[in-house]
């Protein structure tokens, strides 16, 4: 799996951006071979299973410059630093409550040059300011997500979907958005990217 594939679904994309989005397979497995941040088995599969599915939230929402977006729980920088490289007209902060991951983050980010992207060790009930959305993959079920971030909106919206949180997930997931009891959309990725990897995934967008 190549680059090719972002040029498949992003035709746009500019030779700069192009040049960042190959610089990463090398910069993650340098630093996953210190700090493991993605599955060995999946750093072997980057594009589609990190970088391609980061950038599924870049089908349901096209940021505009000036947007701040907070990424919660990012890891290793996933979808925060596809996303800052797609959208270099926007602010994007990245938190992760596990230090050595936002070390990654920094590391990654530093060597690409991205200048719209600052990352920070601390949780996300910690990080002060107000965001037009809020972007995770996975890191907890919605009903515990949602109270972490729920004050942390800017009020003025200027989108073609309202300020909220776009959320990536896999699987069935009526079950838990019933649970959380909040109001969602759901996109489904399989009507975005033809790869089998994303037959069950989703971006869930809660208005907030």
């Amino acid at each position: 799996m190549t680059s090719e594939i972002l040029l498949k679904y992003f035709p746009e994309i500019t030779a700069e951006q192009l040049k960042q989005f190959e610089q990463l397979p090398e910069l993650y497995t340098h630093w996953n071979n210190q700090i493991n941040v993605i599955s060995r088995k999946d750093i072997d599969q980057l594009y589609e299973r990190h970088v391609l599915h980061s950038l599924g939230i870049a089908k349901v929402m096209a940021f505009k410059p000036g947007e701040k977006v907070l990424d919660v729980g990012t890891g290793g920088g996933f979808p925060g630093v596809p996303l800052a490289i797609m959208f270099p007209q926007t602010q994007f902060h990245l938190v992760d409550s596990i230090g050595k991951k936002i070390k990654v983050v920094t590391e990654v980010a530093k060597a690409l040059g991205l200048q719209n992207l600052k990352a920070t060790h601390a949780r996300a009930e910690q990080i002060d300011g107000k965001f037009d959305f809020v972007v995770s993959r996975a890191v907890t079920r919605l009903k515990e997500f949602y109270p972490w971030v729920k004050g942390k909106f800017n009020k003025q919206s200027g989108n073609v979907l309202p300020n909220g949180i776009l959320y990536l997930k896999g699987g069935d997931l009526n079950e838990e958005i019933a649970e959380s009891g909040l109001a969602v959309q759901q996109f489904y990725l399989k009507n975005y990217f033809d790869e089998e990897f994303f037959e069950t995934k989703q971006v869930i967008y809660v208005k907030v």
